[in-house]
C-alpha cells in the first residue's frame, strides 16, 4: 500500500541535556532568533529528522551541531505530538534525555546558549510545566510546548531516580556521597536527612568504596565511591 495519499507530519528530535550546578539541576537552551515565529526565546536543542535518517543519528547531530557534545550518553524520553505544539506546522517531537556530570558541558556563551536552572512549582511526581531561570536568575521565555516537556523531564526522574542509575550520570565516575546526596536533594527539589540517606545508598550494594580520599575541597576530605 502507497503512503503518498496520506499526509505527513514533520518528525524532530528534542534533547533536554541536563547536569548540575550549583547545586541545581540545570538544563542546556538554545537561542531562537525566530522566536517571534515559535512563541519564545530559548529552546531545548532540537532538529528536524532527515528522510532515511534513524533517529539516533538525528539525535548525534543535533549534540555535535548545537551543544559541542559527542560520546554522550542519551535515552529516550517521550514523544509530543500534539498538532498545535509548533506554530509552523504538525511537528511530532522525539524527546531524548542526556545527563551530564558537572564541567563536563562546553562553557555556554550566553548568546548562542545558556545553562539555565530548572524550577517546578508542584511537589513529588505530581506533574505539570517547569521554569527555566537565566543566569539573572530571570524566567526565560521558552518556545513551543518545551514548559511542558521539561516538567515531564522532572516528574520521571523523580520517578526513577532511587531505583535506576540515573543519579550515578548526573556525577563523575569516582564521588562522594555528599555529591550523591546533592544530585538526589535537587532532582527530588528537598533535603534529605544526611544519615538515613548514605545508610539507605550504601544498603542498595550498587556503591563501592576506592579507598582513596577527595582532595583540595572546602571539605573535610570525605572518601571516594564508585558504581559496584
Amino acid at each position: 500500500m502507497s503512503l503518498s495519499p496520506h499526509p505527513r507530519p514533520t518528525v524532530a528530535v528534542d534533547l533536554a541535556i541536563l547536569t548540575l550546578a550549583d547545586g541545581h539541576l540545570c538544563v542546556l537552551l538554545a537561542n531562537r532568533p525566530d522566536a517571534a515565529v515559535v512563541g519564545g526565546d530559548w529552546a531545548l536543542p532540537g532538529g528536524f529528522v532527515h528522510q532515511g535518517q534513524p533517529l539516533t543519528a538525528a539525535v548525534e547531530r543535533v549534540l555535535n551541531d548545537k551543544a559541542r557534545l559527542r560520546d554522550v550518553h542519551f535515552e529516550q524520553l517521550a514523544t509530543f505530538g500534539d498538532p498545535g505544539r509548533d506554530p509552523r506546522g504538525h511537528v511530532i517531537s522525539v524527546t531524548y534525555l542526556a545527563l551530564c556530570p558537572p564541567g563536563s558541558l562546553p562553557q555556554p556563551d550566553g548568546r548562542d546558549t545558556c545553562l539555565a536552572r530548572l524550577v517546578v512549582d508542584w511537589p513529588g511526581e505530581k506533574g505539570g510545566p517547569a521554569r527555566a531561570l537565566g543566569p539573572d536568575r530571570q524566567p526565560l521565555h521558552l518556545a513551543f510546548d518545551h514548559r511542558a516537556i521539561l516538567g515531564e523531564v522532572v516528574r520521571r526522574l523523580r520517578g526513577k531516580i532511587n531505583y535506576s542509575d540515573l543519579a550515578f550520570a548526573l556525577l563523575p565516575p569516582r564521588f562522594t556521597l555528599r555529591a550523591l546526596q546533592e544530585v538526589h536533594e535537587a532532582v527530588l527539589g528537598r533535603r534529605l536527612t544526611k544519615p538515613a540517606f548514605r545508610r539507605r545508598m550504601l544498603d542498595t550494594g550498587r556503591l563501592r568504596a576506592t579507598g582513596d580520599y577527595e582532595t583540595g575541597g572546602a571539605f573535610r576530605p570525605a572518601e571516594l565511591y564508585k558504581t559496584a
